[in-house]
C-alpha cells in the first residue's frame, strides 16, 4: 500500500472557515492523504463526516489509517467522484449539510508515484487518471484526440501561448509512432517552445501536463458540478471552504460564489438598504482569498499558488 507522505496546504484556515459546530454533518470533498479529514474529526462529538476519493489507493490508505473513527461510526469513506456528491450522500440518507471542504490538485502521493503518469519528472507510461478505473488515459487524449481539440485544451485549462506548435508537434510524432510515456511526451513539448522561452518560466512541459491532467479527469466540469450540488445542499449557517492550486479553478469558484452572494437584478441600483427578502441566500467569509503564512511557505513549495475561499448560507431559498 502507497504511503500518503503528504503535507495538507491551509489545514488549520480551510476547517477553521468551516466553523464547525460538533454535532454537524460534514463533507470532506477530496479526502487524500486525510489531513484535512482528521482535523474537521477532532472537532466533531456526535456529528458526522462522509470523506470522499475517486483514487482507490487513497480510500484503502485510510481506512488503515482512521480505522477507529470508522469503527465509531463518526467516519464514512465515499470511493467515488466528488462531483457524484448528492447522489452519493442520499445513499447514506443525507440530503443536507453543515459544511464542505475541498482541497483541490493532485495529491502529492499520486505525483509521487512515478508510474501513474502525472509527473514530467518521472519516466512512466502516459496516463494521469484519479480513477484508475476509468477508461480515458492521456495516452488516449495526446495519441487520438484531434489538433484542433488539443490546441483548446492547452490554451484553456493550461494556459499555454505555444498551444498551436505544441498540438502540431504532437500530431507529427504520432504519426511516426505513438507517444506512450511521460518523458516521450516531455521531448517533444520542448521540441515545440522557442529555446528562448524554454529559459523562464518553470520546466517547459509543466502547463501542458496540467492541461492534459485536467481534460483526463474533467477537473472543472466536476468542480462545477459539486460546487452546484453543495450549495444547495448546505444548511443555514453551513460553510463551504474551497483551496485552489490554479488560476481557472480559483476563476470559477470565484465566479460562482460572487453569483450566489450577488443582489437580484430585480432591485434597482443605489439602494441604501436592501429590501426584506430580497437579500442574498449567501455570504462570503472572505472576499479576497486566503494565502498561506509566511511559515507555511517556507515549509512547502506547493502553498505558494494555494488560495482559500469560503462562502456560508445565511438564510433558506426562495
Amino acid at each position: 500500500m502507497a504511503e500518503f507522505k503528504h503535507v495538507t496546504v491551509l489545514l488549520k484556515e480551510a476547517v477553521a472557515g468551516l466553523n464547525v459546530q460538533s454535532t454537524g454533518t460534514y463533507v470532506d470533498a477530496t479526502l487524500g492523504g486525510g489531513g484535512h479529514t482528521q482535523a474537521i474529526l477532532k472537532q466533531l462529538a456526535g456529528g458526522h463526516l462522509y470523506s470522499f476519493d475517486q483514487d482507490q489507493t487513497a480510500i484503502e490508505y485510510n481506512k488503515k489509517n482512521l480505522k477507529s473513527a470508522i469503527n465509531q461510526q463518526r467516519l464514512t469513506l465515499i470511493e467515488d467522484n466528488f462531483r457524484n456528491l448528492r447522489t452519493a450522500l442520499s445513499d447514506h440518507h443525507i440530503s443536507r449539510v453543515d459544511g464542505v471542504l475541498y482541497d483541490l490538485g493532485v495529491s502529492s502521493p499520486q505525483f509521487d508515484d512515478a508510474k501513474r503518469g502525472f509527473s514530467y519528472q518521472h519516466d512512466a507510461p502516459l496516463d494521469m487518471r484519479m480513477n484508475q478505473e476509468q477508461s480515458l488515459s492521456a495516452m488516449e487524449v495526446v495519441n487520438e484526440w484531434s489538433y484542433d481539440r488539443l490546441v483548446k485544451i492547452l490554451y484553456r485549462y493550461g494556459e499555454e501561448r505555444f498551444a498551436k506548435q505544441i498540438a502540431r508537434k504532437i500530431e507529427r510524432q504520432r504519426e511516426i509512432k505513438p507517444i506512450k510515456t511521460t518523458f516521450e511526451l516531455v521531448d517533444v513539448i520542448k521540441s515545440a517552445i522557442p529555446a528562448a522561452a524554454r529559459r523562464h518560466g518553470g520546466h517547459p512541459a509543466k502547463k501542458s501536463f496540467q492541461a492534459i491532467r485536467v481534460a483526463v479527469n474533467d477537473e472543472l466540469g466536476a468542480l462545477e458540478e459539486s460546487l452546484e450540488q453543495a450549495l444547495d445542499m448546505l444548511n443555514v449557517g453551513g460553510r463551504i471552504s474551497v483551496i485552489t492550486f490554479q488560476s481557472l479553478e480559483d476563476r470559477l469558484v470565484k465566479t460562482m460564489f460572487r453569483e450566489k452572494t450577488s443582489i437580484s437584478d430585480d432591485i434597482p441600483q443605489g439602494l441604501p438598504v436592501i429590501p426584506t427578502g430580497m437579500e442574498p441566500d449567501f455570504k462570503l467569509i472572505n472576499k479576497k482569498p486566503i494565502v498561506a503564512s509566511e511559515e507555511e511557505l517556507a515549509e512547502n513549495h506547493r502553498a505558494h499558488s494555494a488560495k482559500l475561499r469560503i462562502i456560508e448560507r445565511i438564510k433558506e431559498g426562495k
